[in-house]
């Protein structure tokens, strides 16, 4: 009965019947942990049905013709269905045979692929070839077919499911004409790590944990993850997922980012107070020297103390403090290597009178539609000095003002500790836990940290969509893309958390140099690194899982009561309930928190720029360009209706010309020409100001995006309603009518719109974050 099962299939291709038998063997060794003998009913036999004695001797006969067979298919590829039928016989003959000798391919069960040039194991007859592996590159190609391979592919052991049914009777995986279906038993997700410089060994202990499969020297096939080290620098990679955002690297730069949190300050200067004032050097080092001494003549008791970072530093290198704007070192090091100063805090919290900064992980899962995750721990890196107000005596010792792990590391007093609450690297949980014990409101730091990196994500978010469809454009083929952003915070002495840095390649490394002898270093495990790294990967891969939706449902069918027999089987129950068990069971709770889009009701109102970013690409023309041209400029003005008697299309050529010509000046990129999107962004303040005179900053800009857009959608309907007429023959009708002209003649005297944007309510930004 068995085989007569399998006689109600289509053929497939011949020359693939006998590899079916180790792919079959194969995911039983990995399908829900049941192996290649299974506990299924009572039979013994891998074709569908319980066979019983019969089918064993049926099975045995069909041996002795495997050489037969074999010759026979090899010689005729375009066989009749029931030399396939005789074939499959003979591979579920020979499968029963060795069933309790099963040896599981390695590839199946998470190992890394062979390496090239590595001698492949001799197959044991040339009756039964090798099945061939995937990204395996010699394996020949083979003619289309109208069934794939796996499609007739052997059904569990015993021919049963989890549930005690047979396949033909309750079938999992839904049949198409046009495309395959859907593996009952879904692969391992596959992860490309050749190009992972820095989180090797935190990201091979993940996959392990996660039971899924590595390519550590990559594959000719493609991957569902790409795993890079340093930055996105694929353009061969057309599908999958990417742990790199374009643009990320640039976006996070220390001059970069200050210009992205200006803009924000600019139009909501109360809800972004928690990064330092800062000056970009060289271009604003008069503007600088101006305003404090402007500070210092209003008020001669403030004596501050300045920190000058290089743009392109990192691990502390190249940081000083200094007390007066005459003790930046001016001689040739700005010209070539450009830097911000920022105003320093000098009142930190303390911690056993020591300084000290928190590193938090922050997974941004996608930017259309935005989704940001917090680590629920973080790591607390502490000075090696005790903590001194800064004054000219001690401005150059850095083991008491700079946190930086790399730079304390050489301190005589870093002492390195397995103890998630001692040492100079501490967890950040520890951190809480000491607090609450005096008393502090935990929750309320929480509240402001999340705070803070929803904030200084929405900055961001605008170029990145920018480099975004530049390396990536719309309708073109491209992976999609995620990253981990490590956040440096430090806490002042009130508990509030001020942002010093986002690093856009945070170390993963969970293991530090230890000195044994003079000048003899050695590399040795650092179990508080490895507690909270390895989480982060672990967990943003089990995010990221593009089968975890698959899974899920597959769980959920598997869990479903037995309906179908009255009184089971203690096989059938015992099948049942190690299918209906999760995935991911063995592993502990996603340590990663979703904030966004979570609480976005109190945060959508200071998305402005990211509307105006939709203007700026919708008018850039081109695709994969970053710059506006001035056909471009002139076309948004002109579709927007933004031209009037006080502002000429003359006047707008000028205004594009010095905003670009002073930006051009400013960037070190000068591979395109045109109008950047910070630079747009200066143009587009000038026109709200001169359009709506009376109003704050933000409810200006919020104005004038309304009209554009309101503007962009009355041409967008007028060419929907064009084309549609020029299909059909008739003539459009107009669309302007005079309840569409009442909002426009508002916008256009000066007056917000009836329905302004629910964005503009400071009120959201109070609400307290659950």
């Amino acid at each position: 009965p068995g085989l007569g099962r399998r006689l109600s299939l289509p053929a497939p291709r011949p020359e693939s019947a006998t590899a079916l038998v180790n792919r079959s063997l194969r995911n039983h060794g990995n399908w829900l942990g049941l192996g290649a003998s299974g506990s299924c009913g009572s039979g013994g036999s891998l074709v569908a049905g319980r066979g019983g004695g019969a089918a064993a001797a049926a099975a045995a006969a069909a041996l002795a013709l495997a050489p037969a067979l074999s010759t026979m298919l090899r010689g005729r590829p375009e066989r009749e269905p029931a030399a396939w039928w005789e074939a499959e016989a003979v591979a579920a003959a020979k499968a029963h045979a060795a069933k309790e000798q099963v040896r599981v391919d390695p590839g199946a069960a998470g190992e890394p692929e062979r390496k090239a040039g590595e001698e492949q194991p001799k197959e044991p007859t040339p009756a039964q070839p090798r099945a061939a592996e995937e990204g395996d590159a010699r394996a020949p190609p083979r003619p289309p077919s109208t069934l794939p391979m796996y499609q007739a592919k052997p059904v569990s052991a015993q021919g049963l499911y989890p549930h005690g049914k047979s396949r033909s009777k309750n079938r999992s995986c839904k049949r198409s004409s046009d495309r395959s279906e859907e593996d009952c038993s879904p692969r391992p997700v596959t992860v490309d790590s050749s190009k992972a410089r820095t989180s090797l060994d935190a990201l091979k202990i993940s996959i392990r944990q996660l039971k899924w499969k590595e390519f550590p020297f990559g594959r000719r096939l493609p991957c569902d993850i790409y795993w890079h080290g340093v930055s996105f620098h694929d353009s061969d990679i057309f599908s999958g997922l990417v742990n790199k955002f374009p643009g990320m690297t640039e976006m996070v730069r220390k001059i970069t980012l200050s210009r992205a949190v200006r803009i924000m300050q600019n139009l909501f200067p109360e809800e972004y107070n928690f990064y330092p004032r800062s000056w970009i050097l060289p271009d604003e080092f008069q503007l600088f020297v101006a305003q404090v001494r402007m500070v210092k003549d209003g008020d001669p008791s403030w004596k501050p103390t300045f920190i000058v970072k290089p743009d392109s530093g990192c691990q502390g290198d190249g940081i000083y403090l200094i007390k007066d704007p005459s003790d930046i070192r001016l001689a040739g090091t700005l010209q070539s290597r450009p830097a911000v100063v920022q105003e320093y805090v000098c009142k930190p919290l303390l911690i056993d009178k020591l300084k000290f900064d928190i590193r938090l992980y922050v997974l941004l899962k996608s930017l259309e539609p935005l989704e940001i995750y917090i680590a629920k721990d973080g790591l607390s890196r502490f000075c090696t000095e005790p903590y001194q107000e800064p004054h000219p005596r001690n401005l150059h010792h850095i083991f008491m003002h700079l946190t930086n792990y790399s730079l304390n590391i050489h301190s005589g007093n870093f002492v390195h500790s397995d103890s998630t609450s001692t040492g100079s690297k501490r967890t950040f949980s520890s951190i809480l836990c000491r607090l609450s014990s005096k008393g502090v409101d935990i929750k309320k730091v929480w509240s402001d940290i999340i705070s803070l990196v929803i904030k200084t994500v929405i900055a961001l978010t605008p170029e990145l969509r920018v480099f975004y469809q530049s390396d990536i454009p719309a309708g073109r083929p491209g992976p999609t893309c995620f990253q981990i952003l490590g956040f440096d915070i430090l806490l002042m002495k009130n508990l509030k958390p001020i942002l010093l840095e986002v690093n856009a390649n945070p170390s993963m490394r969970i293991e530090h140099e230890q000195e044994l002898s003079p000048g003899v270093f050695e590399n040795v495990p650092s179990l508080v690194d490895e507690e909270v790294k390895v989480a982060v990967i672990r967990d943003t891969l089990r995010l990221m899982d593009p089968f975890k939706k698959k899974r899920e449902s597959q769980s959920q069918q598997l869990g479903k009561p037995l309906a179908s027999k009255e009184e089971p089987s203690e096989s059938d129950l015992a099948s049942a309930s190690a299918g209906s068990a999760h995935p991911e069971a063995h592993l502990p709770s996603i340590c990663l928190k979703q904030v966004f889009p979570k609480y976005a009701k109190q945060f959508n109102y200071l998305r402005l720029v990211d509307r105006m970013a939709n203007l700026f690409i919708r008018f850039l023309g081109i695709k994969g360009t970053m710059k506006l041209g001035p056909t471009g400029f002139r076309t948004f003005i002109r579709n927007c209706k933004l031209s009037s008697s006080s502002l000429s299309m003359a006047a707008v050529d000028i205004l594009y010309i010095d905003i670009t010509r002073r930006w051009n000046s400013m960037t070190v990129d000068q591979r395109d020409s045109g109008m950047c999107l910070q630079a747009f962004v200066e143009a587009f303040f000038y026109l709200a100001q001169r359009k709506f005179k009376m109003l704050p900053l933000h409810e200006q800009v919020a104005s004038l995006i309304d009209l554009c857009e309101y503007h962009l959608s009355l041409l967008d309907e007028k060419r929907l309603v064009c084309g549609r007429s020029a299909t059909s023959g008739g003539r459009p009708p107009h669309s302007g009518t005079r309840q569409e002209a009442t909002p426009a003649a508002q916008l256009a005297e000066g007056h917000p719109p009836p329905c302004t944007n629910s964005a503009l309510k400071l009120s959201h930004s109070r609400h307290a974050l659950s």
